[in-house]
């Protein structure tokens, strides 16, 4: 037993020296040093211990580690191959440099970050590639901080602070001197900035900006999701200015530029409570039996300017963000909400896709320019839903025909391959507190979808128009495409291994087999207590639609060619997508490529991000919605499993919280990746995804916007 512990400490003492002849050989990477230079570097004198050392190189020339260029003289064995790319820390302190250069990611160990955050741009040094094993290297520079600002929560001592970030990715306090605390207490909410990073300090130094105020507090949790995803609380001064002194009057001139729609048939359908509506439908019945139908989206270009603060200002938000309880716009209100918002009984200018249509929806002819119209009335999609299921009230007759269209177009989007993703979403009743006091699920009707379809097809139109030449081959023309790529192959493989266990299927033949088949699984799951669950995860084997000068087409939707179009009060590429199509109208000269794919990678960025800070304060809102319901059960399904616990969503309210495994008292659990499920040690039972299951409310924490369950 004693010649046990002894060996197993000789191997541990082995792995250290391995460890620390590897930093020893990367400080000078084209230096040869023999083992004794390197015991000598490692302070090692002893007889025994060289022998370790020479044990320990043998084993890191095995690995491929270092290279022997001279008999008896070892080095590093580098690379002088440099990369540069984005940084994704993990949980662990590890990360993946996401390179464009290479098919696959780098891997750095902890040790090897050097003050990287995530992410920063930067260069790494690349390590020569053993046999079968992923990239790895080190970060040797930090190009680009992608932030230095952090929120998060004060700890405070006697002569300084700490600022402990809310972000998960942020894996270090920022130290805060006594000095630069700006007002900040103990346990409150703050804003600080990085001022530097000492060399070997394992902290980075800081400031206090703002003092947020207290955990908790509904406005301070809010405001801490917008500064933790860099989202702006207000719109400069100068935007401001700029806003206010937009005229709403439409001038006559104006008017004679424009194809003048005042006199036909519009209307917007919108929800409840909307305020900045973009798009608005005309119809018109035409003498040889087609129907006119026009789709008519506010002409935000024609009010924000090229070069102007307002023009700025929407090219960095790139996009409005969609809040639980409130939006944080791409245009100050003027615009969004007035100057442009297409409201009923008001003449606005427009940029409009119009089409002649047959009654079984085939598109005779198309025509595409800037106009004036009047809404004629303003539905709600609940309004308009009364109206075609009764087939009556206000417009019941163009509706309905626009709906039996829209059917149509649906049918054959369908039919072409597209995909049907209507899963519902998690909304909130709130009090004039804003606190949530019920929850509600918003599903996708025929309304929703006749909206829906119009938009597509004139996002597809302009697409094609601009996309395709006369003898319908791709034109060269510079445009904003939004483009969505084929699935992952493996991550349909194991979204199809994993709906066997319910019976279900998914067919890998060709793309339009795996459509099909993944139409009819969500069709399939339906009602069950599954959907949910199935359909996320149909969702993640999906890649992730984004903006691009270079089209592949959008696997969705089944379109070759497609773009954004129809929301420029909330959308920058749609911006872009009117003035491109205004040039190409004017027969003007091609634009180059590279800004406008600069502006599509800013926007695909920031798009990412603001579904980030939608998410989080969603999660907020589930937990605030929870916190009085500790103690209580629920009926739930487990939809997600990890090394460290379970997810669970409650069925009747789809708020998800986590059992950690240490909360299983029956067995000691665990970790199945490859099964989704966890696996008692004793007793075999297992835990997996889809199960239901019953849990108590064990903790709602509200700071770190997580539900903790226990098993019932």
């Amino acid at each position: 037993m004693r010649d046990q512990n002894k060996s197993k400490k000789r191997l541990k003492r082995l792995a250290k020296i391995e460890k620390s002849i590897l930093s020893v050989l990367r400080e000078d990477r084209l230096k040869m040093l023999n083992y004794k230079q390197i015991s000598a570097k490692l302070g090692i004198n002893d007889f025994n211990e060289r022998d370790l050392v020479l044990r320990a190189v043998a084993s890191l020339r095995k690995q491929d580690f270092i290279e022997e260029p001279e008999r008896g003289k070892y080095r590093y064995k580098h690379s002088d191959h440099f990369v540069e790319g984005r940084v994704d820390l993990t949980s662990k302190g590890s990360a993946y440099v996401i390179c464009e250069e290479l098919d696959q990611d780098v891997y750095i160990t902890p040790n090897n970050t050097n003050t990287a955050l995530q992410g920063d741009t930067v260069k790494v040094l690349l390590y020569a590639q053993r046999k079968n094993k992923k990239p790895e290297g080190e970060i040797v520079e930090i190009i680009e901080r992608s932030r230095d600002e952090f929120v998060g929560t004060i700890e405070l001592s006697k002569d300084f602070g700490f600022l402990v970030p809310d972000s998960k990715k942020m894996l270090v306090d920022i130290y805060i001197p006594k000095e630069s605390l700006n007002g900040a207490k103990h346990g409150q909410k703050a804003i600080a900035k990085i001022t530097s990073w000492p060399p070997k300090a394992s902290s980075p130094s800081g400031e206090v900006l703002e003092v947020l105020g207290n955990p908790g507090d509904h406005e301070v949790e809010i405001h801490s999701i917008l500064a933790e995803y860099g989202l702006p609380r207000f719109f400069p001064k100068e935007v401001e200015l700029e806003a206010e002194e937009i005229r709403e009057e439409i001038s006559a001139a104006e008017i004679a530029k424009r194809l003048d729609f005042r006199k036909t048939l519009t209307f917007t359908i919108d929800p409840h409570d909307a305020k900045d509506f973009d798009d608005a439908l005309s119809f018109k019945k035409l003498e040889n039996g087609n129907y006119e139908v026009g789709v008519h989206i506010a002409d935000v270009t024609h009010y924000v300017r090229e070069g102007s603060a307002l023009e700025r200002e929407a090219q960095e938000r790139a996009t409005s963000v969609y809040l639980v309880d409130r939006v944080v716009p791409m245009l100050p209100e003027k615009l969004s909400n007035k100057v442009c918002s297409l409201r009923p009984h008001e003449e606005k200018l427009t940029f409009s896709a119009v089409f002649e249509i047959s009654p079984d929806a085939q598109i005779i002819n198309r025509w595409f320019g800037r106009t004036i119209i009047y809404s004629d009335h303003r539905f709600s999609y609940e309004e308009a839903q009364e109206v075609i299921e009764t087939k009556e009230g206000p417009l019941a007759e163009e509706v309905n025909i626009l709906n039996d269209l829209a059917l149509i177009l649906r049918a054959g989007r369908m039919q072409d391959g597209a995909l049907a993703f209507d899963r519902a979403e998690v909304k909130f009743h709130l009090n004039e507190k804003m606190e949530p006091i019920g929850v509600y699920f918003k599903e996708s009707k025929e309304s929703n979808h006749l909206i829906e379809e119009f938009m597509l097809l004139a996002n597809k139109s302009v697409a094609e128009f601009v996309g395709l030449n006369d003898h319908k081959k791709p034109s060269g023309k510079t445009f904003v495409y939004r483009i969505h790529d084929n699935p992952d192959p493996e991550k349909l493989r194991s979204l199809g291994n994993f709906v066997k266990q319910f019976g279900y299927s998914v067919n890998y033949t060709n793309a339009r087999a795996i459509s099909s088949s993944l139409n009819k699984l969500l069709g399939d799951v339906k009602g069950k207590a599954e959907e949910n669950m199935i359909s996320k995860l149909a969702i993640r084997s999906m890649a992730k639609a984004v903006y691009s000068t270079e089209n592949i087409g959008h696997y969705g939707l089944s379109f070759d060619y497609y773009s954004h179009f129809t929301s420029p009060i909330r959308r920058y590429p749609d911006m872009m997508t009117h003035r491109l199509l205004q040039t190409f109208l004017d027969r003007q000269a091609n634009p180059g490529r590279e800004r406008f794919e600069e502006l599509c990678e800013h926007s695909s960025d920031r798009e990412k991000l603001a579904t980030e800070a939608e998410r989080d304060s969603v999660k907020y809102m589930q937990v605030k919605f929870m916190e009085d319901k500790v103690g209580e059960t629920f009926m739930g399904s487990i939809s997600g499993v990890t090394e460290w616990g379970v997810f669970v969503e409650l069925r009747e309210n789809h708020c998800e919280g986590m059992i950690r495994i240490r909360d299983f008292k029956d067995d000691y659990y665990n970790f199945d990746e490859a099964n989704y499920c966890i696996v008692g040690d004793r007793y075999g039972k297992v835990f997996q995804l889809g199960d239901a299951i019953a849990v108590m409310v064990k903790n709602a924490d509200l700071e770190r916007k997580q539900l903790d369950f226990v098993p019932v």
